[in-house]
């Protein structure tokens, strides 16, 4: 393999699946109208709040009965709050097959100790069997797995008539793949993923069948006043209303604003799940043509359009030892970074070795288009000129 050096860099070089890249064209002037040294828990201030749950709502076209709240703790904080408050109600069926979905699980074995948890586990590059899945029990699940590029492909096999909740991490899914909400009683995203937002601040939607739930379970372990959504029983609609449990960084809230406003003036979720395939298909093209990468989704159909993850399939590669093909990894995502072409590219490191580039909405196709060949000088460097284990 020979090392020819690309000419062309990405405009934008930033790939990084969290926080991700911004939307195209923005500058710290976005932010001029920020509602700084006030009270969020002004009028003004809770206008603010109301506006990102109003445009997040109308964007992504939410059943009309469904709430939605800004809670503290990016995504992370948000499917935290659910599992602490919802679960225990029932059996609950936790569904693995990357790194967050395994830390769901074992919160509610570790930490909730749940007694009737079932947990559905695949490898790296695969779903589980989702026949498996027993509606009648509480089931959570990522419908995006981020550190491992696999997706549900469809909500199918989601049972339209259910007696437990459904509860979904769809932080690098919303914004950029169709989900129906109507098989979804709480989902959970952050304002960092798909839609570029500053981190810290994650959102929660909540079917009617989930309101239930928290109206009428009291679960048997002590709740943080941040997990807190209920007082007396009954729902603290205030969280889903503008004024959240904890103060809010209203700076991360314009930020929110102006990419919810950017959604809109190029489409909506059709055009961003629109831009998402297409960098998709640009990534498919480039591996079709490789005899060195191949995507770690084995399926077509679950292959994520956010966080797409590659493994290394050249033999040279797979002859070296995990510890030397880590160091391989690291020390080509860094030659890319050193010639300032793309940033942040190299698998979650609970995952296989290998490539992830984040594709989702805000990445422009032709940035991705170009940092591509980057990735076989890159690979041509470190193939001819091995790297020794760093341990």
């Amino acid at each position: 393999m020979t090392a020819i050096r690309p000419a062309i860099r990405p405009r934008n070089p930033c790939f990084s699946s969290g926080p991700c890249t911004k939307r195209p064209g923005w500058t710290p002037a976005a932010l001029d109208d920020a509602f700084l040294g006030r009270s969020h828990r002004s009028a003004p201030g809770k206008a603010k709040l109301a506006e990102v749950i109003a445009r997040s709502r109308d964007l992504l076209g939410l059943p009309a009965d469904y709430l939605l709240g800004i809670v503290p703790a990016s995504d992370t904080g948000a499917v935290e709050m659910a599992l602490w408050s919802l679960l225990g109600a029932r059996g609950a069926d936790m569904l693995i097959w990357e790194s967050f979905g395994k830390i769901w699980a074992t919160d509610a074995a570790k930490q909730l100790k749940l007694d009737d948890l079932r947990t559905i586990e695949a490898d790296y590059g695969r779903l589980p069997d989702l026949s498996q899945v027993d509606f009648d029990r509480d089931v959570v699940f990522t419908w995006n797995g981020t550190t491992s590029g696999v997706r549900v492909p469809d909500g199918d096999w989601i049972a339209g008539s259910r007696a437990g909740l459904t509860i979904c991490d769809a932080t690098s899914a919303v914004f950029a793949m169709d989900l129906p909400w109507d098989k979804l009683d709480v989902v959970t995203w952050s304002w960092q993923k798909a839609l570029g937002g500053e981190a810290a601040h994650g959102m929660l939607a909540l079917s009617p069948r989930a309101v239930e739930r928290l109206e009428s379970y009291r679960p048997p372990w002590p709740l943080p006043k941040v997990f807190r959504l209920t007082t007396d029983g009954k729902l603290n609609r205030g969280v889903f209303e503008g004024t959240p449990i904890n103060t809010p960084s209203m700076l991360c809230v314009e930020d929110a604003i102006d990419s919810l406003r950017w959604a809109e003036e190029v489409g909506g979720v059709p055009a961003l799940v629109a831009r998402s395939e297409a960098n998709l298909a640009a990534v498919a093209g480039w591996v079709g043509a490789c005899d060195w990468v191949e995507f770690l989704a084995e399926a077509p159909e679950s292959r994520s359009c956010t966080s797409i993850c590659l493994k290394i399939v050249d033999p040279w590669f797979l002859g070296l030892e995990i510890d030397e093909q880590h160091a391989t990894v690291k020390r080509l995502v860094a030659l890319i970074a050193e010639a300032g072409a793309g940033y942040d590219l190299g698998s979650h490191r609970d995952a296989p070795p290998g490539l992830r580039v984040w594709g989702g909405a805000t990445v422009a196709r032709e940035d991705l288009e170009a940092l591509l060949p980057w990735f076989d000088w890159a690979f041509a460097e470190v193939r001819e000129a091995p790297v020794a284990a760093t341990g």
